[in-house]
């Protein structure tokens, strides 16, 4: 593991220890300029494929979609961790199905359903994305469904 200060190639680990379901945290110091720095190591299943809508597939991106999870979220009651434990939570349901192709729309529900429980208005966000609101109508009847909830 290079050090991230002064890009030495040896570290030492300091603690390990489980962090999320998914990833190790090791707590490291650099054996040239005694810096420390945390990295954390996250079990890699079979790449996974997303079927977008148009047909086209891609790799399963944690980083994309935690992003889009992050974009709904801003300015909400919803903490990073809980950001976290969404996605790790989603990547669990994936692992558990083994399939190496989802749909685009599967995981799109998957967020929507732990969103709706976490924030109405991240919900609603994220919704209006996904599903992709044309005007403040599709906003309207959105709103009617969660109330109605």
């Amino acid at each position: 593991m290079n050090c991230p200060f002064c890009n030495y190639q040896d570290s030492r680990v300091l603690e390990s220890r489980l962090s999320q379901e998914n990833s190790i945290r090791r707590r490291r110091e650099c054996e040239e300029c005694g810096k420390r720095f945390t990295t954390y190591e996250r079990l890699e299943a079979m790449q996974t494929l997303v079927v977008k809508r148009s047909g086209r597939r891609e790799p399963y991106s944690r980083e994309k979609f935690r992003a889009g999870i992050v974009r709904a979220a801003i300015k909400t009651t919803i903490t990073a961790d809980q950001i976290e434990e969404l996605v790790d939570a989603v990547e669990n349901e994936l692992v558990a199905l083994n399939k190496q192709e989802v749909k685009a729309s599967f995981l799109g529900d998957l967020a929507l359903a732990r969103l709706k429980d976490l924030d109405q208005v991240a919900y609603v966000r994220f919704a209006s994305v996904y599903r992709q609101f044309k005007s403040i109508k599709d906003f309207i009847e959105e709103l009617k469904i969660l109330q109605q909830e």
